[in-house]
């Protein structure tokens, strides 16, 4: 099992992402494109590392903003594998023209 991490040290080195809503352990962003397409770019390049890394992200989209929140379920709590995910996103976002 990989080993939890406080949510609040994970967020320094996470300046974009915030807390998760609710009770339990986890991180989430609000990204926001120029359109459907990039949006929608974004989540199928996300989509290809998290099926490869079989870690994959809670997420919703409505037309140019993608909403993502990170946890490892069965470690009930934020690892090392959402750092990797978040900073992924991070990097993705920027390659696909996130405005915010």
């Amino acid at each position: 099992m990989t080993d939890r991490l406080d949510v609040e040290d994970v967020l320094k080195t996470l300046p974009q992402w915030r807390r998760g809503a609710g009770d339990r352990p986890a991180i989430e962003r609000t990204l926001t494109f120029t359109d459907f397409n990039a949006a929608f770019g974004f989540m199928t390049r996300v989509a290809l590392l998290a099926d490869k890394a079989d870690h994959h992200p809670e997420w919703s989209n409505v037309y140019n903003r993608v909403e993502v929140l990170l946890t490892t379920h069965d470690a009930g709590g934020v690892t090392d594998r959402d750092v990797r995910m978040a900073r992924f996103i991070d990097e993705a976002a920027l390659a696909m023209g996130v405005t915010s």
